[in-house]
């Protein structure tokens, strides 16, 4: 991913003069962001754009009375959509706090106001006092926490940067970057798995052995998982079932030498990895998977189709769900209410090609298409038609990441609309992605 270059900026405030009614700009130029700044920028979505233009950059701009509105639109480089730029005056003044009202607070509302706190403050408000970091960590808060609506989806990036762990977090909702110190874990060389229910997944290499754990980034807290019966490097899913307070781990059916390896599940709840039935022998089309109603997709060449475990039964079921006609790469992805979607790219010839979703038709075992993706957010996201990307979902949102043009792109199903997202902070080829729902009361279980 390139890196992300710094235009003309405005940093707008109140002229300090009593009386004064009028706003002030500073003109900013940089060559590029540094890396913190990187992912301390805010990112916007939708219409907006990577650069703001603005008259006010220009030197011996004259002042802009708070009460008139300008509205400037562009056009980024490389994206069809137009970014509008609005300056207003800041209508909400500081309001000074009293300390010793806050330092009386009872804890039960203390922990109330806490737990709301979108959570990515929470590394900050630990420094602010020994007793606020007791209660972060304390169950009573968590309980509390538990039962406030989430902070919403969010996208997590995970790589090494050279070697160090480095991970950020974008948070929808708030439509910004945050940095998590992620020095936590052991030195191994690790690789994403994925996330559910607020705890991410990792399987690394420990010297000569494979080694899988679970943390919850919020918490700074970690747990190594029993090795395997076939410690061999295999394809892993992590499924965390909040009500029953646990998590299972699937290890699918892999071909080691000339012999496949049985299916694994390890659960939470008894430590450790039970041995199942072994997959059918099939031509896999590829090592990604879906699980959608206690239920693990695969894709299959051959016979065509899906494969299915039941995670109730432990057995394997195969799908006859042929793929639609010219399909050149596809990406299962579950959904919501048992929904699972398939999205690939349709054409032979790259002035053909186009993104399609379909969705899967239980009963009659056919893809139905759901959409397409408008062919100017196609051509921006992929120039080439030998450019790889990757799709991945959760909650009928639906993610693209281009590697080589650095950009990320946002279907939401049921609301029927594409969004760029902007300040992508995927800046190297080993990045990998995948959605977090960020949650204190997420424990190892």
């Amino acid at each position: 991913w390139e890196s992300l270059n710094v235009y003309d900026m405005i940093e707008l405030g109140e002229a300090s003069e009593p009386g004064a009614r009028m706003l002030t700009g500073r003109l900013v130029r940089s060559g590029s962001f540094s890396e913190e700044e990187r992912f301390l920028r805010q990112a916007s979505f939708g219409g907006s754009g990577s650069r703001n233009t603005s008259p006010l950059s220009r030197m011996g701009s004259r002042n802009t009375s708070p009460s008139r509105q300008k509205v400037i639109k562009t056009k980024p480089r490389g994206l069809d959509e137009e970014t509008v730029t609005t300056f207003c005056k800041s209508t909400q003044p500081d309001v000074h706090m009293e300390d010793n009202i806050w330092a009386m607070l009872p804890e039960d509302l203390l922990n109330e106001i806490l737990a709301r706190i979108p959570p990515f403050m929470i590394f900050r408000l630990r420094s602010v006092c020994k007793r606020w970091n007791s209660i972060l960590q304390d169950n009573s808060f968590l309980k509390f926490h538990s039962q406030v609506p989430s902070h919403g989806p969010c996208l997590l990036t995970y790589w090494r940067n050279p070697q160090t762990p480095q991970c950020s977090v974008f948070s929808l909702p708030l439509k910004q970057w945050f940095r998590i110190p992620f020095n936590f874990l052991p030195p191994w060389a690790f690789w994403l798995v994925g996330s559910s229910g607020g705890l991410v997944c990792f399987s690394g290499l420990d010297g000569l052995t494979f080694r899988t754990l679970v943390c919850n980034p919020l918490t700074q807290t970690w747990r190594t998982l029993p090795s395997l019966h076939y410690n061999q490097q295999r394809q892993l899913i992590m499924v965390v079932d909040r009500k029953d307070r646990s998590f299972k781990v699937i290890a699918t059916s892999d071909i080691y030498g000339d012999k496949s390896l049985p299916t694994e599940v390890y659960n939470s709840k008894v430590d450790k990895w039970s041995l199942h039935q072994t997959m059918p022998a099939v031509n896999l089309c590829s090592s990604k998977m879906a699980f959608c109603d206690s239920r693990l997709y695969l894709e299959t060449l051959s016979p065509l189709g899906l494969m299915m475990y039941r995670l109730d039964t432990g057995h394997w079921e195969h799908i006859p769900a042929k793929f639609p006609r010219s399909l050149l790469d596809g990406y299962l992805v579950a959904g919501t209410q048992k929904r699972l979607f398939l999205v690939g790219r349709i054409g032979l010839y790259s002035t053909l090609q186009s993104m399609r979703i379909w969705e899967l038709d239980h009963t009659k075992f056919v893809w139905v298409e759901v959409t397409r993706m408008p062919p100017r957010y196609f051509r921006a996201l992929l120039r080439l038609s030998a450019e790889r990307f990757e799709c991945f979902g959760q909650d009928n949102l639906i993610c693209f990441t281009s590697w080589n043009q650095g950009k990320g792109l946002l279907y939401d199903v049921d609301k029927k609309v594409w969004s760029w997202i902007a300040g992508c902070a995927l800046q190297s080829y080993n990045s990998q992605v995948c959605f977090y729902e960020p949650r204190f009361d997420s424990t190892i279980y």
